[in-house]
């Protein structure tokens, strides 16, 4: 796969938000605190504190695909990550059967393309709400801050697009070891992250836990307005 041109894809970003800006969003997301825990208790997600955030760009190479899986990974090797999701609506109440589509870089910071499929996938969500996706710690790529791109599909339509987000000090981490070590630390902090910045911030953070098998298990909730 060719390096992706990340200055050019940083430019496009940048007037496309620009033009999100001036023109409004179709959507709004709520998003509950990164760093509370997602309960055992439906009722208690429900009753989850939910903060309004706008859409972000799609950003690079969305693909259309119907690969519904738990595991996305396709032999790519990194830290593995264990992403929980839970998908609610404006009332924070669970969407049962949520179509949920997530898709990141790899190590190197390169996204699957062409009839390449790795680190990309669909899971529908359960009654209460919630889809796990077996993946690995996205890789980072210039002029941005490592992400994971979402979409929410529910009754056969878009009705969220955004991004997820990890904290500064776990990836620094993460990238000292293994499959990330050869290209050393992302040159993009959180920060200094425009997108981050309008996705909420903090707010927009997946709370991250470690393993005891290895890896790490990541949690966040996400409501949309349907």
């Amino acid at each position: 796969m060719e390096p992706i041109d990340t200055e050019a894809l940083g430019r496009a970003f940048r007037r496309r938000e620009a033009l999100v800006a001036l023109g409004g969003l179709a959507g709004v997301a709520f998003w509950r605190g990164a760093h509370s825990a997602i309960a055992a208790d439906p009722a208690a997600d429900a009753a989850a504190v939910c903060f309004l955030q706008p859409e972000v760009t799609e950003g690079p190479f969305w693909i259309a695909n119907h690969l519904t899986r738990r595991n996305v990974t396709e032999g790519k090797h990194g830290t593995p990550l264990a992403l929980h999701i839970t998908v609610v609506d404006s009332g924070c109440k669970p969407i049962s059967g949520a179509d949920v589509e997530i898709w990141h870089a790899d190590a190197s910071g390169n996204y699957s393309a062409g009839s390449q499929r790795f680190l990309r996938g669909h899971q529908r969500a359960d009654a209460n709400g919630r889809v796990l996706f077996d993946t690995i710690y996205p890789g980072w790529y210039r002029g941005r801050t490592p992400h994971i791109h979402l979409k929410v599909h529910v009754g056969g339509r878009v009705v969220h697009t955004g991004q997820l987000f990890f904290s500064d000090a776990v990836t620094a981490s993460v990238y000292r070891r293994g499959a990330y070590r050869g290209r050393g630390q992302a040159d993009t902090s959180n920060g200094a992250d425009m997108i981050y910045s309008e996705a909420g911030g903090s707010r927009a953070k997946v709370a991250l836990t470690r393993r005891s098998a290895g890896g790490y298990s990541g949690r966040v909730t996400v409501g949309v307005r349907t």
